[in-house]
């Protein structure tokens, strides 16, 4: 046990190290956002300075468990009341927002020729709430360690640009009309964090209407996670034997959410029940934020720059398209649903 703590202590203490400095640069640089600052650094770091061994243990660790955490935590801190707030037609846009994003996701990874675990992670990462939401699909669609982390790199590279046009873009179109430019930072950009950042680059009210379509996009999270676990174990029975199919059958019906989506539902169901004190979800949110910053340090420290350098075009390619995409749909269907 002492050893494994160990083992893990230097590239885990790293990792919160430059979570640390990012969240310091914030200072400095306040609409980036930490978690953005925290990949970037770490990415630069991971491929330059902090390229030993030692390290991998400790940011293997903290790239898993705490993205998990986060994830788990974002239950106290919303409700189903919310979506009340927004109406049907509030609604109505972020399923066919979200359902888009999956399905344009997939046809264009598959066509750039991904596999089903980077093409599963995007779909995922852009339509609910980025590195929270590949975190909780990775291990139902069985993706590996470099898919998950390239996937959660472009996704946040993606919403870092997106978080810096759209508040300009949305004036431009919406003139300022608070809840539709809330609508397109909220029912688009990928992380929780870009999605506050951004929509304070306009005001405070926008921040309020985009922090409800996002959450609405959270609230969403158990579903797509459940459908994706679904998709994964009816691709493997088509490569399957018999007694593999029933296997794959199995696990999907018994087995298909991890822990801590499970946990992120049963608080959200608790927060929407009751009242809560404020200190919990102030706590909670505080607690996720960070998990979330340092998962992302790590992430950033494990990439291999080279590698992913060599793949750049095609997942350019394929980072730009569905962010297009996201924002086209997302502008039309604010001007039909909600305008």
């Amino acid at each position: 046990m002492l050893e494994t703590i160990k083992e893990r202590s230097f590239g885990f203490i790293t990792a919160g190290l430059i979570a640390v400095i990012s969240q310091f640069l914030t200072i400095y640089i306040p609409n980036i956002g930490g978690a953005t600052i925290a990949i970037i650094l770490g990415i630069f770091l991971g491929n330059t300075f902090l390229t030993q061994p030692i390290l991998n243990a400790g940011t293997k660790f903290a790239e898993k468990r705490l993205l998990e955490y986060s994830v788990m935590l974002l239950g106290l801190t919303i409700t189903f009341q919310t979506i009340l707030k927004l109406h049907w037609s509030g609604l109505i846009f972020i399923i066919i927002q979200m359902a888009v994003t999956i399905v344009s996701a997939i046809l264009i990874g598959k066509w750039l020729h991904f596999g089903e675990g980077i093409y599963l992670c995007m779909a995922g990462g852009n339509a609910v709430c980025g590195s929270s939401a590949i975190a909780s699909i990775k291990p139902v669609i069985n993706a590996s360690d470099d898919d998950a982390g390239m996937s959660i790199t472009l996704v946040n590279l993606m919403g870092t640009v997106m978080m810096l046009v759209l508040p300009v873009l949305g004036t431009i179109i919406f003139g300022h009309v608070d809840l539709l430019r809330g609508a397109l930072i909220g029912g688009t950009v990928q992380s929780v964090g870009q999605v506050i950042a951004s929509a304070t680059m306009v005001n405070q009210s926008t921040v309020q209407y985009a922090t409800l379509f996002k959450i609405m996009r959270i609230i969403m999270l158990v579903v797509v996670v459940t459908v994706f676990a679904k998709m994964h174990a009816s691709n493997q029975a088509k490569q399957s034997t018999t007694k593999e199919i029933e296997k794959e059958i199995k696990k999907s019906k018994i087995d298909f959410l991890p822990w801590y989506v499970l946990w992120f539902l049963i608080f959200c169901i608790l927060n929407s029940l009751f009242t809560l004190p404020t200190f919990v979800s102030a706590t909670a949110h505080f607690l996720s934020s960070w998990c979330e910053i340092i998962a992302l340090a790590a992430i950033g420290l494990r990439l291999n720059l080279k590698a992913f350098l060599q793949a750049g075009k095609r997942f350019a390619i394929y980072s730009v398209s569905v962010g297009l995409i996201q924002t086209i749909v997302a502008l039309i269907l604010i001007k039909l649903l909600i305008a």
